[in-house]
C-alpha cells in the first residue's frame, strides 16, 4: 500500500471513530425483521425501503442512522455560495443531489403515508416514513434562501459521475445551482411546493409547528413557479441532460395547486389548478405519475377534491389500457418505460390500489397492482426479487457507488469492476428492471437496466403500504 493511500485511510478510520460510528463489519444484518406475511412481506419490504433512503442519505447523519456503513459526508455543500445546503438525497448510484426528482420523491413518499396511513401503521413504519419525508423537506427549506430563491442542485453531473467511490471521500467540487426570479424554474419550484404541501399534511398532527412552516414556503414556492414562468433546466443548464422536463411545467404547476388545496381546504388553488388544466391542454387522456409526468397525480387528486367524473374517466382510461393494452414483457410485467422500467411498474401499481381504495374499479384494479407487484418481488420462476436484500435471489450487483465500496479504511479502487456481489447490501432498493423481451442481467455496469433511484423506489413504498392495509 502507498503511503499516501495509508495514511488517508487512517485518518479516515480516525475519523469515523471520533465521529461515533467506528469501522464497520461488513454487510450489516437486515435491520427490518420478517413478519410472515403471505404471499409476500409486504411489511418487511416497506420497512426496507426506507433503509435505501437511509443510504442515499448526504449530510451529516442522525445517531439513529441503521444503515451504519454510510458515514457523514458532503459536509462543505452550499459553501460556493455562501449557505448550508448539506443534507437532503443522493439522487441515484451517484452523489449528486437533483433537486427535481428528490421533490418527487418526496411528493410521492408524502402521498402514501397521507392515504395509506392503516399500512404504515399496520407495519409500524409511520416513523420512518416521516423521518423520510423529513429528511427530504428539512433540506428544502435550506435551499429555499430567499423569496423567489430556490437551489435545485448540488454537484455537477459528468465530474460527479466520472468518480466511482464513497461519498464520504468525494474531494471534486459539488458546484450550487439556482432559481431566482431573473432565471425562474417553474417545474423545480412547483414540485417542490408539492413535496412540501404534500409534507405539511403528514405533519399536522404530530408536528403543527413545522407543518405550518413547511406549508407557507410552499405557498411562496407555487407562486414563484406561477408567477415567473421557464422551464427550470433553462435555468439550471447541467440538470437537462440528466433530468429534462419534457412534459413541461404545466403538469406541476396542477399538481401544486391541488396539494396545496387538500393542504389547506382552499377551493380557490382547486380553482387555480382547473385553471392550469385548460391552459396547457392537460385533459384529454390520462397517464402514469413520475418525476416528469403527472397526469395520474393530478388527476387523483382532481377527483378526491371535486369528484368530478371527467376525472374519473380520466384515470380510468389509463389503467384500463395498462391492464389490457399496454406492452408486457414475456413474463408478465407491464413494460412502460425503457428506462427505469421497474420504476413506472410500481408508480402505475401505486395509483391503482389508489384508484381501488377510492371504489373505482376495486377488484379488479387490486388484483392487477397485486400480480404486478408479485413480479417486482419475485413472482415469476424465470425471476427472482428485483429488490436488493429481499426474496429469492435478489439483486447482488446494483449499479451504486457506496454500496459497491468495501468497508473503512479499505480502498474503494477496483469497486467497479468486482466481479463480485456489492459488498454492501443495499437493503430494499428497486433495480431499474427488464428490458422489453424481459432480459435483465445482475450486472454493476448496467446502468439503464440495474442503477436504483429515489424517484424508483417512491410509489413502489406507497403500494407497499397499500398492500399491507390490504393483508
Amino acid at each position: 500500500m502507498a503511503a499516501g493511500v495509508l495514511v488517508k485511510t487512517c485518518l479516515l478510520g480516525a475519523l469515523a471513530l471520533l465521529s461515533g460510528v467506528g469501522i464497520v463489519s461488513a454487510d450489516i444484518p437486515n435491520p427490518c425483521a420478517g413478519t410472515g406475511m403471505q404471499p409476500y412481506d409486504y411489511s418487511q419490504a416497506l420497512c426496507m425501503s426506507y433503509l435505501f433512503y437511509e443510504a442515499q442519505r448526504s449530510g451529516p447523519l442522525p445517531s439513529d442512522q441503521r444503515i451504519t456503513w454510510r458515514h457523514d459526508s458532503a459536509l462543505g455543500d452550499g459553501s460556493d455560495v455562501g449557505h448550508d445546503l448539506t443534507g437532503g438525497y443522493y439522487d441515484a448510484g451517484d452523489h449528486v443531489k437533483f433537486g427535481f426528482p428528490m421533490a418527487f420523491s418526496t411528493t410521492m413518499l408524502a402521498w402514501g403515508l397521507i392515504d395509506f396511513a392503516d399500512g404504515y401503521a399496520k407495519a409500524g413504519q409511520t416513523g420512518y416514513g416521516r423521518a423520510g419525508v423529513k429528511w427530504a423537506t428539512d433540506y428544502f427549506l435550506k435551499a429555499h434562501t430567499n423569496y423567489d430563491e430556490l437551489y435545485g442542485q448540488v454537484g455537477k453531473g459528468d465530474v460527479d459521475h466520472a468518480y466511482w467511490g464513497r461519498p464520504e471521500e468525494m474531494t471534486m467540487q459539488r458546484p450550487s445551482y439556482k432559481i431566482d426570479d431573473s432565471n425562474p424554474g417553474s417545474e423545480l419550484a412547483a414540485e417542490t411546493a408539492a413535496a412540501l404541501a404534500a409534507a405539511s399534511i403528514v405533519f399536522k398532527d404530530s408536528d403543527s409547528s413545522y407543518s405550518a412552516q413547511v406549508l407557507a414556503v410552499a405557498k411562496e414556492l407555487y407562486e414563484f413557479a406561477n408567477n415567473h414562468r421557464q422551464n427550470y433546466d433553462v435555468s439550471i443548464s447541467d440538470a437537462y441532460n440528466y433530468y429534462h422536463s419534457f412534459s413541461g411545467y404545466g403538469d406541476e404547476l396542477a399538481w401544486a395547486a391541488l396539494w396545496l388545496a387538500r393542504a389547506t381546504g382552499d377551493n380557490n388553488y382547486v380553482t387555480r389548478a382547473r385553471g392550469h388544466f385548460d391552459e396547457f391542454g392537460l385533459g384529454g387522456y390520462g397517464g402514469n405519475v413520475g418525476w416528469d409526468e403527472k397526469r395520474g397525480g393530478y388527476n387523483s387528486l382532481f377527483y378526491l377534491l371535486t369528484g368530478d367524473a371527467e376525472y374519473e374517466n380520466l384515470i380510468n382510461n389509463f389503467l384500463e389500457w395498462a391492464k389490457y393494452s399496454a406492452p408486457y414483457t414475456p413474463e408478465g410485467l407491464v413494460f412502460l418505460n425503457e428506462w427505469g422500467s421497474n420504476r413506472d411498474v410500481g408508480n402505475a401499481c401505486f395509483l391503482a390500489l389508489w384508484a381501488a381504495k377510492h371504489g373505482i374499479n376495486t377488484d379488479s384494479n387490486r388484483q392487477w397492482a397485486r400480480a404486478q407487484m408479485g413480479q417486482l418481488l419475485g413472482d415469476n420462476p424465470k425471476y427472482h426479487s428485483f429488490v436488493v436484500g429481499f426474496g429469492v435471489d435478489p439483486p447482488t450487483r446494483p449499479h451504486h457507488r457506496s454500496s459497491s465500496c468495501p468497508d473503512l479504511p479499505a480502498s474503494c479502487d477496483g469497486a467497479f469492476d468486482n466481479s463480485g456481489p456489492n459488498p454492501q447490501t443495499l437493503y430494499g432498493a428497486l433495480v431499474g428492471g427488464p428490458d422489453a423481451n424481459g432480459n435483465w442481467n445482475d450486472d454493476r455496469g448496467d446502468y439503464q437496466h440495474n442503477e436504483v433511484a429515489c424517484d424508483y423506489n417512491a410509489g413502489y413504498t406507497g403500494a407497499l403500504a397499500a398492500l399491507v392495509e390490504l393483508s
